[in-house]
């Protein structure tokens, strides 16, 4: 197979991680994002991975949006959902190329915003649980599992799924490769809704919501997440996502969600593509999601007062 040229959009810890892989794998790299004194750092020292074959600096290129000319083959977005649409716009102009645009992020109406800009026969969608964290501008780690599921948006050929799916085995990844990839996207979604606003709201970790009340909210915010989806004609396996919340309650206590992440460190959370985007859809549905609609205005007091960070030191 002819080496890929990949474009990485977001230079956190999964961008780091998948861009560092894909170059070991043979890709053609390219790491876009708008933090300069990290672009700096990747440039300086390329990205340092640490995971279960060792340490190592795999050299990467990294650059602002504009100054990426081409020729691309594949775009993988790795922003937070609410900087997808600002970051899409800034590698429009990468479309001259034909790319497969991929999205693995959080929340739903990310394949969506790609689709508009690459067009829906060239867009990828899934899942990734991997645990990978950033403990330096450039320097990303990684232990145990680092598994995908991927699948086609809407139109993408069998055959774009499996080039793509193959560069991402081969770069170390379990791939899982879906029919009807919007199935596991609700999913991931769900699971993620359930336990990610909650603990941001009560600034606890995961074990703080192993309790009747926390798991009462749990099980409701996938019974909505569950009719919302069957409105789109999507069946979520909801005894599945249930036993994986339980599991990630008893087994990763110490855990802190995302969105608890965003509010220690003084950020915007994706509430809007997950909780908020939940409600939305529901909205359109005519399916009523009381309790999503609630965490998700809970969040947004407590962005809007500036409670974040000031609140948790």
């Amino acid at each position: 197979m002819p080496d890929l040229s990949v474009a990485v959009v977001g230079a956190g810890a999964m961008g780091c991680l998948f861009a560092a892989r894909m170059a070991e794998a043979g890709a053609t790299v390219v790491v876009i994002d708008v933090d300069q004194g990290r672009l700096d750092a990747i440039r300086g020292q390329g990205i340092v991975l640490t995971d279960d074959g060792g340490t190592r600096a795999v050299p990467v290129r990294a650059a602002l949006a504009d100054e990426v000319a081409g020729p691309i083959d594949l775009i993988v977005l790795f922003t937070k959902g609410m900087h997808s649409a600002m970051a899409i716009a800034s590698i429009a102009h990468l479309r001259r190329w034909n790319p497969v645009a991929l999205t693995l992020q959080n929340g739903i109406g990310n394949a969506e915003l790609l689709a508009a800009t690459f067009g829906a026969d060239r867009v990828l969608m899934g899942t990734a649980l991997i645990p990978a964290d950033l403990t330096a501008a450039s320097t990303v780690e990684t232990h145990g599992f680092a598994s995908l599921q991927l699948g086609a948006f809407d139109g993408a050929g069998a055959e774009t799924v499996e080039r793509m799916g193959d560069l991402l085995a081969r770069s170390g990844f379990e791939v899982h490769r879906h029919a009807d990839i919007r199935v596991a996207v609700w999913e991931k979604v769900a699971f993620n809704a359930a336990l990610n606003a909650a603990g941001m709201i009560c600034v606890v970790p995961n074990a703080g919501l192993d309790n009747p009340a926390g798991r009462r909210i749990a099980a409701a915010v996938v019974d909505e997440t569950a009719a919302v989806a069957a409105a789109k004609g999507l069946t979520i396996d909801r005894d599945g996502i249930l036993a994986h919340i339980d599991a990630a309650l008893r087994e990763h206590g110490a855990h802190k969600a995302s969105m608890l992440q965003d509010r220690e460190a003084g950020r915007p959370s994706e509430i809007e593509t997950i909780n908020g985007a939940i409600a939305a859809e529901g909205r359109r549905a005519g399916i009523a999601t009381p309790v999503c609609d609630t965490l998700a205005d809970l969040v947004r007091i407590i962005e809007a007062s500036g409670a974040t960070k000031r609140d948790t030191d």
